[in-house]
């Protein structure tokens, strides 16, 4: 089982690269492929064209409602397992999880633990775990970013979308999470990388391992709240993440 985690800065498209890397899996890899939406905004859906009938966090509210009368006699861990189970959506190419909203404002401790157990628990059965990050680092910091053999880290084409990349790489190692390989894929890219952005890419000592060329076709389906699954195929996007996608399958 490989697991490949998606995060970066918030409007980088990193949802988006996180579905087109679950599309080039299902068709060039395995149909065995846990798609995880760790984004608390839950959207990885609506790019991949399924309903979520329920998140990790809508579970953690109703066992808080019905911890003294779960029912059946079920303990808190047989009612979690169940639910969780009911909750994931299940097609011919992925399955997927979503975690949805956190336990109170600016809190995700309690959603954040459920998710590493389910994730323990359901990776086991599948070839491949995407996971799309929240777009801040309160994940990593709850050490939820953890077991993870490929790190992208998307950015825009900007100094700053950069820095970010670099201070999310700096996380990791502040706190030993296990995280194989970390790289940077640009993302949106409509000209030759400047020697600004190389200079920044080797200041913050991050590994570039390819560009996403700017799509309008995917951008305006983003925009639409369309999924994208379908309209893929031909796409310049995501011919170039298909070869980001061989090169980092040959590390």
């Amino acid at each position: 089982m490989k697991t490949i985690a998606i995060s970066g800065k918030g409007g980088t498209g990193k949802t988006t690269t996180a579905a087109m890397i679950i599309r080039w899996l299902s068709d060039n890899r395995s149909k065995s492929i846990l798609a995880v939406d760790a984004d608390s905004t839950v959207s990885l859906n609506d790019m991949l064209g399924v309903d979520v009938p329920e998140t990790v966090g809508a579970v953690r509210e109703e066992m808080k409602r019905l911890v003294n009368d779960l029912p059946g006699g079920m303990t808190k861990q047989q009612f979690l397992d169940y639910k969780i189970q009911a909750g994931l959506v299940e097609t011919p190419e992925f399955d997927l999880v979503a975690m949805g909203r956190p336990e109170g404002p600016g809190c995700y401790c309690y959603a954040n633990n459920l998710l590493r157990d389910i994730l323990d628990t359901l990776s086991k059965n599948y070839d491949y775990v995407v996971i799309d990050n929240e777009a801040g680092m309160e994940h990593l910091s709850r050490r939820t970013a953890q077991g993870i053999d490929y790190m992208l880290m998307v950015s825009d084409p900007i100094v700053r979308g950069i820095r970010t990349a670099g201070k999310i790489s700096r996380l990791l190692e502040e706190l030993h999470a296990r995280v194989g390989e970390r790289y940077l894929i640009l993302n949106r890219v409509n000209e030759p990388t400047s020697d600004a952005l190389k200079a920044a890419i080797a200041d913050e000592g991050l590994k570039h391992l390819g560009s996403i060329p700017h799509d309008d076709g995917l951008l305006s389906r983003d925009r639409a709240g369309e999924p994208i699954w379908e309209a893929l195929a031909g796409s310049s996007a995501y011919g170039a993440l298909g070869r980001i996608m061989k090169e980092l399958m040959t590390r």
